[in-house]
């Protein structure tokens, strides 16, 4: 609704909408026109078969071919025969909307899913958090390929930062480590195991991942940050709001953490939405997370706070860290510059400033923007 008053479309959409309503209003009509037609037709038919019915009867009767019993019983079969379809005339337009609605849900059911666990899957391990990409090929698009060859490899506990511009592949590194989508060509290994053969289950349990864009439950504030650990107490969950410094705000609310939560928060800023997801994805104690511009929707007094349980939470963790806002990220251990789906560059923040490659263009483009 936003976006339909800030460019000026009411007056197009009204007139987009008008056109699917009478479409769905013909359609609605013939149904009921048809199932108007239906039930008299129906309806005569009984009434013609019972009146030949008697007028026969009594030629018999008087022929003394049929009883009166004969005949009341023919009548009542009669009824018993036309009664259902009288009914089923009567329901014609519910039937319609039944099996529209059936016909969506089953095309939804029948739809294969694309990423599934192997036949011979099993549970990944705990693991320390190795993470080695090995000639990796993949696309979105069969005909059109992201990554040709990619190949890396970090070590448990490192904090590695992907820098980029928009389109580079940054986020589709995480989405493959996720296994979120499939690859072409190479392997994914995690502590050695590919993750290709392990369940889905076991290793999204070990991976968190924090979006850009966090999404929030209708439920209380507690079920949003248990989403992901179902087991945890209260004692769990306070200590983990704490730490990304979300325990605040929920204490300010009416009920604190048995506060409600709209549908997709909307009683909540994007911030404090944000607050929730990071702390939801802390309670689980990933052994490798994923942040995703974590810190973009809050202000700079929360952020320089949230980046000090940053650091303190990726403490023996391997961490894959996007960031638009190079100055977020010039702690990392290992920064990897991602472009038309290759590294091109990697080091740590000094490293490649003295470089002079393309991360310091990078710094160099950001600060002059800022000025």
């Amino acid at each position: 609704m936003k976006v339909t008053q800030a460019f000026v479309r009411e007056g197009r959409n009204s007139g987009i909408m008008k056109e699917q309503l009478d479409e769905n209003y013909s359609s609605w009509m013939r149904a009921v026109n048809l199932a108007n037609i239906l039930f008299p037709v129906v309806l005569l038919f009984n009434t013609v078969s019972i009146g030949l019915i008697y007028w026969f009867g009594y030629r018999f009767l008087g022929l003394h071919v049929a009883s009166l019993g004969s005949l009341i019983a023919f009548s009542s079969y009669i009824w018993m025969i036309t009664d259902p379809i009288v009914d089923l005339s009567s329901f014609y337009n519910e039937i319609l909307v039944a099996l529209a609605a059936a016909e969506r849900v089953f095309d939804y059911l029948d739809t294969p899913a694309t990423t599934v666990d192997s036949p011979d899957a099993y549970p990944l391990p705990r693991v320390q958090g190795r993470v080695e990409f090995r000639d990796v090929h993949f696309g979105y698009d069969e005909r059109v390929q992201l990554f040709r060859g990619i190949s890396f490899s970090v070590e448990p506990g490192t904090a590695v930062a992907l820098v980029g511009q928009t389109g580079a592949g940054k986020s589709t590194i995480i989405n493959l480590l996720s296994r979120f989508y499939d690859i072409g060509e190479g392997r994914i290994l995690i502590d050695g195991h590919s993750i290709a053969d392990v369940t889905l289950e076991s290793l999204r349990g070990q991976v968190g991942v924090m979006m850009q864009d966090p999404f929030v439950f209708t439920g209380t504030i507690a079920d949003n940050i248990r989403y992901g650990r179902l087991d945890a107490g209260m004692e769990d969950i306070v200590a983990a709001a704490r730490a990304v410094h979300a325990h605040e705000f929920i204490e300010e609310m009416p009920e604190a953490y048995e506060s409600p939560v709209m549908e997709a928060g909307s009683n909540l800023s994007v911030g404090q939405k944000q607050l929730l997801s990071f702390a939801r994805t802390l309670l689980m104690d990933p052994r490798i997370l994923v942040l995703d511009e974590a810190t973009a929707s809050i202000d700079t007094k929360t952020e320089h706070l949230l980046q000090q349980a940053i650091r303190r939470i990726l403490t023996g963790r391997t961490s894959f860290v996007i960031a638009h806002r190079l100055s977020t990220i010039r702690n990392a251990d290992l920064i990897f510059v991602v472009d038309g789906g290759r590294i091109v560059e990697s080091g740590r923040h000094d490293e490649l400033l003295q470089r002079g490659g393309r991360y310091a263009e990078l710094n160099a483009r950001q600060y002059a923007d800022i000025s």
